[in-house]
């Protein structure tokens, strides 16, 4: 298997790239957080020291093992410094074109025995694969958001993934205390499978005038025990996020429930985004990179 002591991660300067450099590090392996932009690697930094600052806080992390973990993280916006990784995790834009020709500009950096790993959600694993000379070495590896919170991660071959890439790749995972699912290369995977139909539901419900965004979240979180409510969920990820899954996903399932309500498209185009934008279906206040 390959041996695995620096992870590289692409579109660390959005929240779900900054969270998986947060579980790498704190896993105890050497990592470098790679973005296009200066501005949102700074960002992301801050947001992380003040994420470790809380998590001594609360006990959830001892001062030395943060500075530890700090000390393991450096940052660039030079893809050629991802050539010493040993493991590649992209976290951008999820559109198929974006993530092929991330790899193929990786292909040329990287080592033959780099892996890469897509956070995909939604995308074909062997598709995004087709963009790199070594499909074999790729693998899919979705972490749930926040990444830094949520344990699970689906890990999905493709067609051409090998058995000691995708075994190289689940040990890691296991290595950073997290907890792996094997899934198939299917549309959606698990979690989205079941959650962007499930959360456009709670949408249309707003919609049609059911109930008020809050009282639907109290619903669900009191007879289900959800720690979360639907909306809010997609406050968190975002609802122009929510809007790219269910483009993604219904041309493929051409499930209805899958479609984007008018209403989330009517939001995205008021801003209306999130918690990034400071107001969805709830209001926030201050940095919320990491829902705080």
């Amino acid at each position: 298997m390959t041996a695995i002591r620096t992870v590289g991660i692409c579109g660390a300067g959005g929240t779900m790239g900054a969270g998986i450099a947060i579980v790498a590090a704190r896993g105890g392996f050497n990592t470098i957080s790679y973005d296009r932009s200066q501005e949102a690697l700074e960002r992301s930094h801050n947001a992380t020291i003040a994420f470790f600052e809380k998590s001594v806080e609360r006990g959830k992390m001892t001062p030395g093992e943060r500075g530890r973990t700090v000390k393991a993280m450096r940052s660039t916006t030079d893809l050629d410094v991802l050539g010493e990784c040993d493991l590649i995790i992209e976290a951008v834009f999820e559109e198929l074109s974006v993530k092929r020709d991330l790899l193929r500009a990786l292909d040329a950096v990287c080592e033959p025995r780099t892996i890469f790993a897509s956070n995909t959600s939604t995308l074909s694993i062997t598709e995004i694969a087709a963009g790199s000379k070594r499909p074999h070495k790729v693998v899919g590896m979705h972490f749930c958001l926040p990444a830094q919170l949520m344990k699970l991660i689906e890990m999905s071959p493709g067609l051409l993934t090998s058995e000691e890439t995708f075994q190289s790749a689940w040990q890691w995972t296991l290595a950073c205390g997290q907890i792996p699912v094997k899934t198939q290369d299917k549309p959606g995977f698990i979690l989205n499978a079941l959650l962007v139909p499930f959360n456009n539901d709670a949408i249309r419900a707003v919609e049609a005038g059911v109930a008020s965004a809050a009282d639907i979240d109290k619903a669900l979180k009191t007879a289900l025990g959800y720690k979360m409510g639907p909306l809010e969920l997609i406050d968190l990820i975002g609802l122009d996020t929510q809007v790219r899954l269910s483009e993604a996903f219904y041309p493929i399932t051409l499930d209805g429930r899958a479609a984007a309500p008018p209403l989330l498209r009517r939001m995205v185009a008021a801003g209306l985004l999130g918690r990034k934008s400071g107001q969805g279906f709830f209001r926030y206040e201050g940095e919320a990179m990491f829902g705080a």
